[in-house]
């Protein structure tokens, strides 16, 4: 049985999270209270929408999320996200809850009220930011041909031309390769067949010449 997700707030987050979430074979549904967002959640292909105030039991309980694999409070205040994953895990039985935050001083207090994962979001940029100063140093230590290899963040954005293509498919320079993708919390090491999503940030290395026509393959300028 395919598992179920729940993302409950968050309109850019939950949008990138769902497309990555429905090409990896889950079921997902998103609960938000903007109606505008839910019409442009609504085109996701095999999305399931529900339009309301997560925090609220009965829509919960309208959206049918009793017994999910999974619920993700993905709203911008922390307090919304921790009654979300309370509920979710109380009252419906969802397995596993997961709230993002922007205070990393509440992410223990957040553990302790039987959040099962906390994600911050700062932590998570600062690491991002750690990893680039790591990598630049290794870059100048690194040279390729005539010049050097260049390490570069590149996020990807709705409709860029990578947006729901598959590594292999990209038309990269030769000299060019996608060394790691961060999609949320998460840093994937791509094959061939790994589909990149809106949402994505992905580690370009290349020659300092193929830099600029390996983000225009990319992202479109």
């Amino acid at each position: 049985m395919k598992k179920r997700v729940a993302l409950i707030g968050g309109y850019h987050k939950a949008r990138s999270l769902a497309g990555s979430l429905i090409k990896q074979g889950y079921l997902v549904t998103a609960i938000n209270d903007n109606r505008a967002h839910c019409e442009s959640l609504a085109e996701i292909n095999r999305l399931s929408v529900f339009n309301g105030d997560g925090t609220k039991p009965y829509i919960l309980e309208d959206a049918s999320i009793y017994g999910f694999d999974i619920a993700i409070a993905l709203t911008g205040r922390d307090d919304d996200n921790l009654v979300i994953c309370e509920l979710c895990k109380k009252k419906f039985n969802v397995t596993k809850t997961v709230a993002i935050i922007g205070d990393p001083s509440k992410t223990e207090f957040f553990y302790r009220m039987g959040i099962d994962s906390v994600v911050c979001e700062i932590t998570s940029v600062t690491s991002i930011i750690e990893q680039q100063a790591f990598l630049d140093e290794i870059a100048t230590l690194v040279p390729i041909g005539d010049g050097r290899i260049k390490i570069s963040q590149v996020p990807i954005p709705d409709g860029a031309p990578a947006d729901g293509m598959r590594v292999m498919d990209i038309a990269l320079p030769k000299n060019a390769l996608i060394g790691c993708i961060m999609r949320g919390d998460t840093g994937m090491i791509p094959r061939g067949g790994s589909v990149i999503c809106a949402g994505d940030v992905l580690l370009l290395i290349c020659s300092d010449e193929h830099e600029t026509p390996a983000v225009r393959a990319l992202v479109g300028r």
